[in-house]
């Protein structure tokens, strides 16, 4: 039986066949993580604000000490930041590639007990997201893309080969009128009004966590724009998705949206997510 190339180690060439291994790899943990998040979510864990008075579990604790244990054995030498790290002050500097981890976007879903809360890891190369997963437990989705992007049906702590669908995953061409636009469950402010107000949007969805790239992603919506905080583990995986799936992330300007902003604490500015870059090209700025 045919054995699977080794994982890329931190210096390697990524090409389309290595980025699309490491999306398998982060969908892989992202789903056995999954199935501990399922396990405090069924019996009501505690929840507690950290120093910026953001929530966070039990669920995300324990998740991001399981990812973080997985990279480091299947991994080994990658730099990593995961969130919960992060609000303890651990930090990269300087590293043009490293692993971006969201144990649980979504808290507030989460406990609100919604099922749109996600598990994220994402590669970020130079800046840019290269390769990602998201998975949504609840609702047993798992989205990933490196070079190409997949869509499955998965549950919990199963393996990809249990996966009960499998399929190619594109963005849509938007239409010359009738886009759908998304917009956050938890947040909501004048500058998005703004820029839908100038784009052809006649129905609005809401959604939460890193869901709405996905949607975007899968054809189910043209355009995610986001003007209030996220930080960039909350977008890495998710927004590597999307542009595997054919779409792009770009400033409200049309300008590159990046990663790696160390000097800013690893907090983004806002942005764009879009399904058709045709239409980023004509409407941003």
């Amino acid at each position: 039986m045919p054995t699977s190339p080794p994982l890329p180690t931190p210096d390697a060439p990524l090409d389309g066949d290595a980025r699309d291994r490491l999306a398998d790899c982060f969908a892989a943990l992202c789903v056995e993580a999954g199935a501990v998040v399922m396990e405090v979510y069924r019996a009501g864990g505690e929840t507690r604000a950290k120093a910026d008075q953001s929530p966070v579990t039990e669920a995300d604790e324990r998740a991001e000490a399981l990812i973080l244990q997985r990279l480091s054995e299947r991994l080994p030498g990658w730099p990593v930041l995961a969130e919960e790290a992060a609000a303890r002050g651990q930090g990269l500097a300087g590293c043009p590639r490293f692993i971006l981890v969201d144990p649980l976007d979504g808290t507030r879903e989460f406990v609100g007990r919604n099922g749109e809360f996600t598990v994220n890891i994402g590669l970020v190369v130079e800046g840019v997201p290269v390769a990602g997963a998201v998975y949504a437990p609840v609702l047993e989705r798992l989205w990933s893309g490196g070079a190409t992007a997949r869509v499955r049906r998965i549950a919990p702590g199963a393996t990809l080969a249990e996966a009960l669908d499998d399929r190619p995953l594109r963005t849509r061409p938007a239409p010359e009128a009738g886009w759908t636009a998304l917009a956050s469950r938890s947040h909501g402010d004048a500058e998005t009004e703004a820029l839908l107000a100038r784009l052809p949007v006649s129905e609005r969805r809401a959604a939460g966590s890193s869901l709405k790239f996905c949607v975007v992603a899968e054809g189910g919506a043209d355009v995610y724009p986001r003007f209030g905080p996220t930080m960039e583990w909350d977008t890495a995986a998710a927004d590597a998705v999307l542009r595997a799936a054919g779409g792009a992330v770009l400033k409200p300007d049309g300008s590159a949206f990046t990663y790696g902003k160390a000097e800013a604490d690893y907090r983004n500015g806002p942005f764009v997510a879009w399904g058709d870059p045709a239409a980023a090209a004509r409407f941003a700025g």
